[in-house]
């Protein structure tokens, strides 16, 4: 856990119900915080912590969710509440009375299994996902009108103790998972065409209702035959979130994204085989959903959960084409970062998702979501499944992306999921504790490009999806293969698109020109071939990954590589490359399964020269194929290309998720972007006991011209070594020993770390820790010792330059001799002084 101070000093003193709104407003906006502001938080929660419907019992419910989460929400421009009333069947059965029974999710596991909820089965080692139980053995019955009630309650409430406007949303969810729902299961099973949580259990968007006799509100005269579910969604929705005084609605569980939104196959990919011929029809449908919804529903704001996944995976195997949504105009938020870390510790996933999503933006709004507690399932991530660290806090606010402008996008709203645990408790713990690491890592949140820059292909990923459908397992394979890669360790939470990219190029600004560069080989005669190899031979860094059959002669050639027979199957590598060190023998044979890795290894170098390098070859029966090319033109000003063809070292075998084979036996291709990445600059290696072990997750972010390392660990016995380009970075707050020149740590389970020093030196132990100032107008005073015969690179906060920065060596306090001169420059990351031939103790004061 980091060393901050777990316990948040909750500074908000919060506005007694009977005090002024302009009081509490006062309170809350009157003071430059030093965090930029969210436009709004979200607290999400469910009905349990209304224990009793009683009016008081209501209104105190309400006072003590603003009053735990008072220290964050005087962050934001507007505070929401999320009600997950029950699984959206409240809007489905909606026939607009408000005297009507509520069926709500009153319930801990799935009440819509085999077994009567309370039940106890002969078989008691049955999961909660496999029968329910009432949270309390007497739960409070509702109505509409008592929902409407609380709505208005929270509202009221909310204002009157933030004195800032306090929205709530309503909640819709296409599986059976939170309440009883005769709707999907009974009356409608034909709506429910997905199989995630079974066969026949998700609602799919663009399915078509039976004929149905009932009233609704929006279909007081019943249901008719093939009636588009879109149609019907829209016009409950509409009178439901009108009449019960709700503000948006919030779409969960891939709910608008296509048919298997946690799977890793869909309508166009079954696990073997793709089905490009399917595309036209299923994203006509998808998008047909969202224009019929919003011709019922026009106004309501739409909050989205997405999938489970990324865009090119839901792309290409579920049709779903996300460019067309964000672009229709309808008044959406994006999907933000999905749970995977905190159910299965996929980071890559989670990740490579999160960054697909926001390359490209309906407007500049996006969402990061934290998992606080589960209201269905009997766990609270923050004390159990996280362990309280904070991982899957810096990891995703680590994320940043870059308009056209070539300015870095933060997150404008935040929501936690949820407020509330399983049995409607809502412990002051989880936001004390949170609280303190989200307000950290905001502070601290990017404000330019990081050192490594994914440039994706959202543009070029649904144009052939359109134009060229055979290319869908090119797609497939290109967001799987990220994922693993960060699995392993790459260090990559910075994106961009390619259209924002070549923007940013043709204006001529210097967003990426200290970031390594990553993205596919581009379409040929394209824009984007332009500009990417007008960068590397200005001087920039680049990394391209996988297969180059559509790639120009011009492109390859720049790479200096030619296609030959591509080859699949079981490979022996053979690395010119540094790699990890593992003291068990690592395996050196790797698989490449073509149909998950967008065809067979098909290149070599095509011509000898002194500027091109084979790092990594794979041999099959003899032949080679090249599998790892790094290229440094002497005409490129210090230019240079590193291409990986990229395997994606894993195998469907029923489930979610694609399986990652078993690195005790296999070669896992992905961590050769890792390894290429040290041939860029930017060395990242890891020691550890056997290849079985996981590797650490690494994020590397910059604020305010400083390194911020964030990162996760899934097992403590692995050190990391790093070596940049300016030298090892030096960790402020922590030892480390320097070998052959790269600084090595040992971090804790999740880690949030600042580097402003980097330091070229063989050998020994540096030691760098903040100091007392003691002295009037000194901001911070860091000093740093173990310096043998040193150049030290110091980083220093932006507008921190010229006098303002004092530095002394081998000094004592009140550190007023020893100055020493440094070299002003502005290269290798930014602006920087240099110090030579430093030997002792160095103090950097400013």
């Amino acid at each position: 856990m980091s060393r901050l101070v777990v316990l948040a000093l909750v500074g908000y003193i919060m506005v007694s119900c009977g005090g002024s709104h302009e009081q509490s407003q006062m309170l809350a906006d009157s003071k430059n915080l030093g965090v930029k502001r969210f436009n709004n938080i979200t607290l999400e929660l469910s009905l349990k912590p209304f224990k009793k419907n009683d009016k008081q019992y209501v209104e105190d419910a309400c006072k003590e969710i603003f009053a735990g989460w008072g220290s964050l929400v005087r962050h934001a421009d507007t505070v929401s509440l999320m009600l997950w009333t029950a699984d959206g069947s409240e809007i489905l059965d909606y026939s607009g009375s408000l005297d009507q029974r509520l069926e709500w999710a009153r319930y801990i596991g799935n009440p819509n299994a085999e077994h009567e909820v309370n039940s106890e089965p002969e078989n008691e080692n049955l999961s909660v996902h496999q029968r329910a139980f009432t949270y309390l053995d007497d739960t409070p019955d509702f109505n509409y009108g008592d929902l409407k009630y609380i709505v208005s309650t929270l509202k009221r409430v909310g204002e009157t103790m933030t004195g800032k406007p306090v929205r709530v949303g309503a909640t819709f969810d296409p599986g059976p998972e939170f309440a009883k729902s005769p709707f999907k299961y009974e009356k409608h099973p034909e709506i429910c065409m997905g199989s995630t949580m079974g066969s026949k259990t998700f609602v799919v968007c663009y399915s078509t209702l039976n004929e149905d006799s009932d009233s609704y509100a929006g279909f007081p005269n019943g249901i008719k035959q093939d009636t588009p579910f879109g149609t019907f969604f829209g016009s409950q929705s509409q009178h439901f979130l009108t009449d019960l005084g709700f503000d948006y609605l919030w779409l969960s569980n891939g709910f608008g994204f296509g048919m298997e939104t946690w799977s890793a196959t869909g309508a166009l990919f079954d696990g073997e085989k793709f089905y490009p011929e399917k595309f036209s029809d299923v994203q006509e449908k998808i998008v047909n959903f969202w224009t019929l919804f919003r011709e019922q529903c026009p106004d309501f704001r739409i909050e989205t959960r997405g999938t489970n996944l990324s865009t090119g995976i839901d792309l290409a195997a579920d049709g779903v084409d996300l460019k067309s949504i964000y672009n229709g105009g309808f008044n959406l938020l994006p999907p933000p970062n999905s749970p995977w870390a905190a159910l299965n510790g996929d980071f890559g996933l989670e990740l490579a998702g999160y960054m697909s999503r926001i390359a490209e933006l309906p407007d500049d709004r996006y969402l990061f979501r934290y998992y606080t507690h589960d209201p269905w399932w009997v766990n609270s991530p923050w004390l159990d499944r996280y362990g309280r660290e904070a991982h899957d806090i810096y990891l995703p606010m680590s994320i940043s992306t870059i308009n056209s402008k070539g300015e870095a996008m933060l997150p404008t709203h935040l929501n936690f999921l949820t407020i509330d645990d399983s049995y409607g408790n809502m412990p002051v713990q989880v936001p004390d504790e949170v609280t303190p690491h989200i307000l950290q890592a905001r502070r601290n949140a990017p404000d330019q490009a990081g050192p490594v820059v994914w440039v994706y292909p959202f543009d070029e990923y649904h144009e052939w999806a359109s134009v060229q459908p055979e290319r869908l397992p090119e797609i497939y394979y290109g967001d799987w293969f990220i994922r693993q890669a960060i699995n392993e360790g790459f260090p990559m939470n910075t994106v961009v698109s390619t259209g924002n990219f070549s923007q940013i190029r043709k204006d001529g600004k210097p967003t990426f020109d200290e970031s390594v560069l990553v993205t596919i080989v581009p379409d040929a005669g394209s824009e984007l071939e332009q500009q990417l190899m007008a960068f590397v031979k200005a001087g920039g860094q680049m990394m391209i990954y996988g297969p180059v059959g559509n790639g120009s002669k011009e492109f390859l050639d720049f790479m200096n590589i030619k296609t030959e027979e591509p080859l699949s199957g079981e490979f022996a590598v053979q690395m010119a490359i540094n790699g990890d060190k593992i003291e068990a023998k690592s395996p050196m044979v790797m698989q490449h399964p073509a149909d998950l890795s967008g065809g067979g290894i098909e290149t070599m170098v095509a011509a000898k020269d002194n500027s091109t390098k084979v790092l990594a070859q794979v041999v099959q029966n003899g032949q080679k194929r090249d599998a790892v090319v790094y290229r440094q033109n002497p005409d490129w000003k210090g230019g240079a290309i590193c291409y990986v063809r990229g395997t994606n070292s894993v195998s469907y075998k029923g489930g979610h998720l694609l399986t990652p084979d078993d690195s005790e036996k296999w070669f896992s291709g992905p961590s050769l972007m890792r390894f290429g990445l040290g041939k860029l600059g930017y060395s990242i290696a890891y020691d550890k006991s056997s290849g079985g072990i996981k590797d650490p997750i690494n994020c590397i972010s910059r604020h305010n011209n400083s390194f911020f390392f964030s990162g996760y660990l899934p097992n403590l016995t692995v050190e990391q070594a790093f070596k940049f380009p300016q030298g090892a970075p030096i960790i402020i707050g922590w030892e480390t020993e320097l070998k052959n020149g790269a600084s090595t740590y040992r971090f804790p389970k999740s880690f949030f770390e600042e580097s402003r020093f980097f330091v070229e030196q063989e050998d020994g132990v540096i030691s760098c820790f903040d100091i007392p100032l003691a002295t009037k107008g000194t901001k911070r005073r860091i000093q740093l010792t173990g310096l043998k015969n040193a150049k030290v690179r110091f980083y220093p906060p932006t507008g921190v330059e010229g006098e303002s920065v004092k530095v002394v060596l081998n000094s004592s306090y009140p550190f007023g001799k020893g100055e020493l001169e440094g070299q002003s420059e502005e290269k290798l990351g930014g602006d920087y002084y240099l110090y030579e031939n430093v030997t002792g103790q160095m103090v950097v004061s400013w």
